[in-house]
């Protein structure tokens, strides 16, 4: 039997700006139920890199990721969301206003309004084609960091050449037996500050830099690599210990039904009126790295910021005859 809710707005994400999304709906007193795909809150924060510090948030000079959403989490829970984990929206129609929506274990929604904060789309790693690699996926092979003292101790080979690669490069360092990051360029795509830490550590020996190399072949038994085979450009092979292998190549990902509703797009993100955060069919916005408009800086704290546009637009559209008289914070208090 089909479960029905109705409600103020469906959020779809349970990532930071969805998460942040509740607070400013519940600031405006909007009632919010929360859908997500993944098992938890938190969206790539916490699948990806729960344990790697975030420093753009402000007031916060450093902040895993994890803690983040905790933060996130306990702020909102005075306007009492409702969330469905675990599951994605497969269909959506408006009628008289009105949007409905079900999701794929058969849960209905009616809303008046509705914030797309989905981040990149649903999303998987990007894995390399290694024979055997599902073997070892979640025993030695990984894809993300859940706890980095799991790799107390052990021969850990890092592969990607981005900020993640180098992050985890650099975090684990003091925890790992050795650290070897390879990547098919001498030149990497991280943060400035995060190279220059890189380079100091390999020139101190403390991790191998094995560019340009890339992924070949593993062996190992039972689930538990032993060797990473990497090969050059000329295809001269080389074997490195591990007892671990992490891979950070980006990640696929999908928009999924949202691609069917009509929204103007571009390339895989949701056009959006900057000032509004709606999308170009009334009643349906976009806020966080999903949207875009001119000049988009894809930043979390951007994403906040067209949170608070939607909510306001939505209280609009849900109360034209009321107006909202605008307090901060520090005047209005929290429930």
């Amino acid at each position: 039997m089909t479960k029905q809710h109705n409600t103020d707005v469906v959020i779809i994400g349970a990532g930071p700006v969805g998460l942040f999304s509740i607070f400013e709906c519940g600031m405006v007193g909007l009632k919010c139920h929360v859908i997500d795909s993944l098992e938890e809150i938190g969206g790539q924060c916490t699948a990806l890199y729960p344990e790697k510090p975030i420093y753009d948030i402000p007031g916060l000079p450093s902040v895993q990721a994890e803690d983040l959403i905790a933060n996130l989490e306990h702020q909102v829970n005075p306007y009492a969301p409702t969330y469905h984990l675990g599951q994605s929206v497969e269909t959506l129609t408006k009628k008289d206003g009105l949007f409905t929506l079900t999701t794929s274990k058969d849960i209905s929604f009616t809303a008046k309004a509705v914030i797309i904060a989905a981040g990149a789309g649903a999303f998987g790693p990007n894995r390399p084609p290694l024979d055997g690699l599902e073997q070892f996926e979640g025993i030695s092979v990984f894809y993300a960091v859940r706890g980095k003292q799991k790799f107390q101790g052990q021969d850990v080979v890092i592969a990607g050449g981005g900020d993640s690669a180098l992050d985890w490069t650099i975090a684990l360092e003091p925890i790992a037996k050795s650290v070897i990051l390879v990547h098919r360029r001498d030149k990497f795509r991280g943060a400035p500050d995060s190279i220059k830490k890189l380079h100091a550590l390999s020139e101190a020996g403390k991790i191998k830099l094995q560019t340009p190399f890339q992924l070949k072949a593993l062996e190992g038994k039972n689930g538990h690599i032993n060797t990473v085979t990497v090969s050059d450009l000329d295809g001269q092979t080389q074997t490195l210990p591990a007892d671990a292998l992490l891979c950070f190549f980006g990640l696929a990902t999908s928009l999924g039904a949202i691609a069917e509703w009509g929204i103007d797009l571009e390339k895989k993100d949701l056009k959006i009126n900057q000032e509004t955060s709606e999308t170009n069919i009334s009643g349906i916005y976009a806020v966080g790295d999903i949207a875009t408009y001119p000049h988009k800086l894809k930043l979390i704290l951007t994403g906040f910021a067209e949170s608070a546009q939607a909510a306001h637009s939505i209280y609009k559209r849900i109360h034209p005859d009321t107006p909202l008289h605008f307090e901060y914070s520090t005047t209005k208090g929290h429930p």
